[in-house]
């Protein structure tokens, strides 16, 4: 797997994105946001739902996503979680109990199998990894908000100054 392919991948699809550059950075920091929380078999639905309610961009938000959440990031984000978690609520999750559930997810069961492994876990270890995973990935969504604005807006005055020049 070559990083620097797929780095230039992800850049060549935001780059052929269209819209509000405020819609389009917004809707990457929803994706990111979504990506990095414990929400695994459920990211798709979360974003097409806040994007809907929020007007903004589906696409980017998927992209976003995706970039953030993938076979090399699945484990630090719940490992992270989980300690933050920890710290932040009153309940203790384990790790051994997290990879249980990790390895029913990375499997692909489906949606009904990944959902019986994370209730699974119950109520507790649920609370600990959301509150651990929106603390995780707030900062992320932030800074992913600013940069992509910055690239969407560069991108508006490329595509401006190449449309005056034909």
């Amino acid at each position: 797997m070559d990083l620097k392919r797929i780095a230039r991948y992800y850049y060549l699809k935001f780059m052929r994105l269209k819209g509000d550059p405020q819609s389009l950075a917004f809707g990457t920091a929803i994706g990111v946001f979504i990506g990095v929380t414990p929400t695994m078999p459920l990211h798709t639905i979360l974003i097409i739902l806040i994007t809907v309610v929020t007007r903004t961009s589906t696409i980017a938000a998927l992209l976003g996503s995706l970039m953030v959440c993938n076979p090399i990031t699945y484990v630090p984000q719940y490992y992270l979680a989980t300690i933050i978690g920890n710290v932040l609520t009153p309940y203790q999750l384990s790790w051994a109990r997290i990879k249980e559930v990790l390895e029913i997810l990375l499997h692909h069961p489906g949606l009904q199998k990944s959902l019986e492994a994370l209730f699974g876990l119950g109520y507790e270890a649920a609370i600990v990894l959301v509150v651990g995973g929106i603390v995780l990935a707030l900062p992320f969504a932030i800074v992913s908000y600013f940069i992509s604005l910055r690239l969407f807006v560069k991108i508006r005055q490329k595509r401006s100054q190449r449309h005056l020049l034909n």
